[in-house]
């Protein structure tokens, strides 16, 4: 699939002290992120995985059983956060050969809308390319309206509008339900996603968040914040008006060796979505049952630690128990967070998850940058790519 063309974006002024677009006020308001789809090689052992890892609970399905011929979904629910995992039957479809091409990934980034309709019309008269015209599905339990277009690489979103409907997920999906039932680890919501994007793109793909959607430039990073002695790379987060939706950008910049962005977008044959942070109440809890089910988490150094209380100040986690863990802490003007990164959740190193805990931090965990990426360094190093 092709992605978005933006010859034809039209240009809004930005204010950095209001964080408004001049003649695009609010003209696409967002409710939070509806789903994320995965496509993956087996949506039935990834769902398994997916479960027993990370404590997801099932919620619907599509497939051979409910007429659906060509694909089937397994649509899992933790907290806010519903992950639908889809699977092709045909090896010649839209599907196989994203596949093929990227291996298991995030397709759809799907919106939660008051409008799909007008959702539609708005970005595409901005110059948005649609993926997805406007549409009207319908069961017993009520409408759906949706919409889509294409944005980085082969990544959509897709809008929903669900007032008007009262099903469990999607007409076309039936409930789910199944004896292997694994308790929860604690993820509430989606906090942000990543995506990866190619050397001279992040600008492009800032502007196409600013200018087609409205969303703001909420920080800057470069490669001096954003850097060790052999890679480096580049990063714009993008949010929409009420910050419910936050999209980091990221591209390489030039370093000695190979970043873990060219990594990614070599392994992922172009850009995609690098990783999902997902939210905790209680990011002790949740690390330390995730490691039990078998989750792999990036190491941190044991002397991150030694200067932990210097740059964080007071916080009310005990220190060796986020040390036994490898959960790093930053602080911000507002409060400070706590994080964890996971490997790649497959083979080829793309996907990956993060773990945040917000105490009242709105950042990013600036402060962790450097112990993270000699973590993620020391992993390709041993993957033969740095």
């Amino acid at each position: 699939m092709q992605t978005a063309d933006l010859t034809n974006v039209k240009n809004f002024e930005y204010s950095e002290t209001t964080k408004i677009f001049s003649g695009a006020q609010d003209f696409l308001p967002i409710n939070g992120t509806d789903y994320v789809e995965l496509y993956v090689g087996n949506a039935k052992q990834a769902a398994h995985f997916y479960k027993t890892a990370f404590g997801f609970q099932d919620l619907a399905y599509a497939g051979l059983e409910t007429g659906n011929k060509e694909y089937c979904s397994y649509v899992l629910q933790q907290g806010k956060i519903r992950l639908v995992l889809t699977s092709p039957f045909n090896p010649a479809s839209d599907i196989s050969v994203h596949l093929t091409k990227h291996g298991d990934g995030v397709k759809v980034i799907a919106l939660w809308v008051n409008d799909a309709y007008d959702a539609f019309e708005q970005t595409v008269s901005r110059g948005a390319k649609p993926y997805l015209q406007p549409e009207t599905i319908e069961n017993k339990d009520g409408i759906i309206k949706r919409s889509g277009i294409h944005t980085y690489g082969d990544t959509v979103h897709i809008f929903i509008e669900r007032k008007n409907y009262s099903g469990i997920f999607l007409p076309g999906f039936e409930k789910l339900e199944t004896e292997y039932k694994p308790i929860p680890t604690g993820l509430k919501y989606i906090d942000h996603m990543v995506g990866n994007v190619e050397l001279g793109a992040m600008n492009k793909w800032s502007n196409f968040y600013g200018n087609v959607m409205g969303f703001f430039n909420l920080v800057t990073f470069d490669d001096k914040d954003i850097s060790t002695e052999y890679t480096a790379l580049m990063s714009k987060v993008m949010s929409n008006g009420n910050g419910f939706i936050k999209f980091p950008l990221n591209e390489p910049a030039k370093g000695k060796k190979k970043s873990q962005i060219e990594e990614y977008l070599d392994f992922y044959k172009g850009a995609g979505c690098q990783h999902i942070a997902v939210a905790t109440d209680d990011i002790v809890f949740t690390i330390s049952e995730m490691r039990k089910r078998g989750v792999e988490f990036l190491y941190v150094p044991g002397s991150y630690y030694d200067t932990v209380k210097n740059r964080v100040g007071i916080i009310e986690e005990d220190l060796d128990e986020l040390k036994k863990w490898g959960i790093m802490v930053d602080r911000d003007e507002e409060g400070y967070l706590l994080q964890i990164f996971t490997k790649p959740v497959e083979d080829r190193p793309t996907l990956f998850f993060e773990i945040i805990q917000r105490k009242g931090a709105k950042s990013f965990g600036k402060g962790n940058f450097q112990a993270l990426f000699e973590s993620i360094e020391a992993e390709q190093a041993k993957r033969g790519t740095l």
